[in-house]
Parts: structure tokens; C-alpha cells; sequence
């Protein structure tokens, strides 16, 4: 998963003694979703009825090998039920199983690293909460893309740099698991051929300022394109990001600051009359009439800051997000989202607890959204969720 925190029981998980070169591990979560609030939706109702809903089910099987007497290794993490974090109509699986990563890496020193598969896109930095999500970070915040990806460390100095040639296996997937649906469908658009730039610069032990940038071209997957010398699966467009971010912790407390600039050009030419928006908390697709966004230009300007305090097993966090859409013909208001909560280490994993509400969303093409009236009435969405994951 993507977490902090998670990623921290991954890595304890695949120790293993020196005379070993391979750790195979696992774990489970669940999810307890109670909706309070969901403009157009009966889900609130629906829930408020049956003191909400456990859903998201889900095993994973963690690989992580290290060749003995070379710098090569693998690490490999498969998800399998109903709370992946995939969508079956536009993963590379059609079910809801896949591999959220796999890569093979060469070790060239301590940190230095060249790795080649699916793995973690270097662009920005993710929220901190486990279950509501990257919210209006929104196929951004936790991208795991296959490719190439060179990784090292000059004294105060780090840097990525990379090429991904898809955003999943397979020739239509669209789906990375935690995208959430943000990056087109498998019967609309993808993105391909895309370079990604990151640099880091460490201020002190515990502070760190960088930037991103990422830049690369959408693949037509309709099935008629409305520019007739197009053949289909033809280049239509370009994307490309940029994401300047701040990490310090303060004794226990932790901050995370970024502000990111989105754009993606061509979607004008494509035809399709909706988008595919993917649900990961309830695990359902639905389709989001995209009405002005289909613009030459869509355009996003997105801000978050992430503040938590550690304590003992505890640790109390808040996220924010915030998305202007910069989109010509795009009258929606502005996504704002807050996620409090707090997590519990209890041994073998975490319980978390947490609380989102939100104003609009993010749609298939990354541009924001909202009830899609013609008056722009804003979207309005609030739950809670108790989540506990297990690892062995």
C-alpha cells in the first residue's frame, strides 16, 4: 500500500537473516464504511440504515529477493479482492486481482539503483491517510507505472530520473490500482511514452525540499476517432506536471506541503460521450458525463498539506487538498477536501480511523467536477471509515 506507515511493515516484513536472499510475506485488510453524505447517491440512507457497510476485503503476497552474491533483486506485491484498489474493466487482469508492483533493480551502491517494471513513479509525495486516499491529488499522488526508473544520492542531493512506458501491463489498462480512475479507461484514453524528473535537496537531517516534473502522450483507445486520419490506438494528446514539496519532521510531529500544476491537450479529439470514474472505497465504476471538459486544454492547479503527531503507538494526522480548475469552459468550483484521523499500531499491523468530507471530485480526465448541472451545484461527499490490516 501506499502509506507511510504501511510502507514501514512492508519493509520490516521482508528482513530476513543475512544467510537468506528471499522474503515472502502477507496481509490482509478490511474496512468499515459508514457514508454520510453523498449529493445524488443513496448511499448515506442506505447505510445510515445497516450502521454502514464492510467491504474491501482484500489478501496481498509481498516478494522481495535479493540474489545472493550479486546486486540484483526483485520485489513484487500482488493484491487480490474486492479492496485491490483495481477496476476490472480497465486493469490488465479484467478481474480484481493484479500486481500493484513488480520490478527487477541493480544495486549499483548503497544508493544507487536502476530498476526496470512496474514501480513507483517519482513525482511528488503522497497524503498520509490510508483510506479515503489521495482525494483531489487524484492519479497523482500514488502512481506505479511500468518502465525504467534510475534512482541516486549525492550527499544532500537525490534525484530520479525515468521513462514509463505505460501505466500498467497489458495493451488498454489504464488502471495502476491506486489511481482511483483518474488517467482515461481502457475504451477512452491512456497515457504512454512518459519521462518523469525528480530532485530532492536535504536542508538538514530532517527536512527536505524538491521538485517534479513529468511530461508524456495520451494513446487514443476509442473505437471511431472524430479526426478521421487517425487510426485508432494513434497519439492524440500530451500530459505533463510539475509538483514543488516540502518534508520536515519536528520531533513528533511531520509535515508535508506541495503545490502541483496539471495539464493534458488533445482529449477534444477523441469521442466518447462519458468518462470512467473508478470508486475505490466502495469499489464500483460509474460513468461521469465529462459535459465541459472535453476542452483542447485541461488544466488544474492542486495544493495539499499533510500534518500528523506521533506518540507512543498512536499517531494523529489531518490532510487537506485543495484543486482550482484552470480549464476553459470548466465553471466548476473548487475541490476542497479534509481527512483527519489516527492511526494505532497494535503489533502485526494498524487500525485506522478516519473522517472525510469533501466539495466535488476528480474525473476520469483529471479536471474537476461536481453534480454536473446548469447551475454548477457542488458535490458534496462525507464518510468515515475504521480500517484494520494484519501482516505475517
Amino acid at each position: 500500500m501506499k502509506k507511510t506507515l504501511l510502507a514501514l511493515a512492508i519493509s520490516a516484513a521482508a528482513v530476513a537473516p543475512v544467510s537468506a536472499s528471499t522474503a515472502i510475506s502477507g496481509g490482509i485488510w478490511l474496512n468499515h464504511q459508514q457514508i454520510t453524505e453523498d449529493t445524488g447517491a443513496s448511499n448515506s440512507v442506505r447505510e445510515g440504515n445497516t450502521l454502514g457497510n464492510v467491504n474491501s476485503e482484500t489478501l496481498i503476497l509481498y516478494i522481495d529477493h535479493k540474489q545472493e552474491n550479486t546486486d540484483w533483486q526483485l520485489s513484487a506485491e500482488w493484491r487480490t479482492g474486492p479492496g485491490s484498489f483495481s477496476d476490472p474493466d480497465n486493469n490488465s487482469t479484467g478481474d480484481t486481482s493484479g500486481f500493484h508492483k513488480l520490478w527487477v533493480g541493480y544495486n549499483f551502491s548503497k544508493d544507487r539503483q536502476l530498476v526496470i517494471g512496474k514501480s513507483q513513479v517519482p513525482f511528488g509525495k503522497q497524503t498520509m491517510n490510508f483510506w479515503p486516499g489521495d482525494i483531489g491529488l487524484g492519479g497523482y499522488g500514488d502512481q506505479l507505472d511500468v518502465g525504467v526508473k534510475f534512482s541516486d544520492k549525492q550527499g544532500a542531493i537525490s534525484y530520479d530520473l525515468a521513462w514509463f512506458i505505460s501505466d500498467d501491463f497489458g495493451t488498454t489498462s489504464t488502471d495502476t490500482m491506486d489511481d482511483n480512475g483518474h488517467w482515461g479507461s481502457s475504451t477512452t484514453y491512456r497515457k504512454v511514452n512518459t519521462g518523469v524528473a525528480n530532485i530532492g535537496f536535504d536542508l538538514s537531517e530532517s527536512s527536505t525540499i524538491g521538485a517534479s516534473y513529468q511530461q508524456g502522450e495520451l494513446q487514443d483507445l476509442t473505437d471511431v476517432s472524430k479526426n478521421s486520419t487517425n487510426d485508432i490506438n494513434s497519439i492524440v494528446g500530451e500530459h505533463n506536471a510539475w509538483d514543488v514539496w516540502y518534508t520536515g519532521t519536528y520531533g513528533k510531529m511531520s509535515v508535508i506541503a506541495q503545490v502541483m500544476g496539471t495539464q493534458r491537450d488533445g482529449l477534444d479529439s477523441l469521442q466518447f460521450n462519458s468518462v470512467r470514474t473508478f470508486d475505490a472505497s466502495t469499489g464500483t465504476s460509474s460513468d461521469v458525463n465529462p459535459a465541459n471538459n472535453l476542452q483542447d486544454e485541461i488544466k488544474t492547479i492542486r495544493q495539499s498539506l499533510t500534518v500528523s503527531y506521533a506518540t507512543g503507538p498512536f499517531n494523529y494526522y489531518i490532510d487537506y487538498t485543495g484543486v482550482a480548475t484552470k480549464t476553459n469552459g470548466n465553471n466548476a468550483s473548487d475541490m476542497v477536501a479534509f481527512a483527519p484521523g489516527v492511526s494505532y499500531n497494535y503489533g502485526p499491523g494498524w487500525i485506522y480511523a478516519e473522517y472525510l468530507t469533501q466539495s466535488n471530485f476528480i474525473n476520469g480526465n483529471g479536471d474537476v467536477g461536481d453534480v454536473g448541472d446548469a447551475n454548477n451545484t457542488d458535490s458534496r461527499f462525507s464518510a468515515t471509515y475504521l480500517t484494520i490490516d494484519y501482516y505475517f
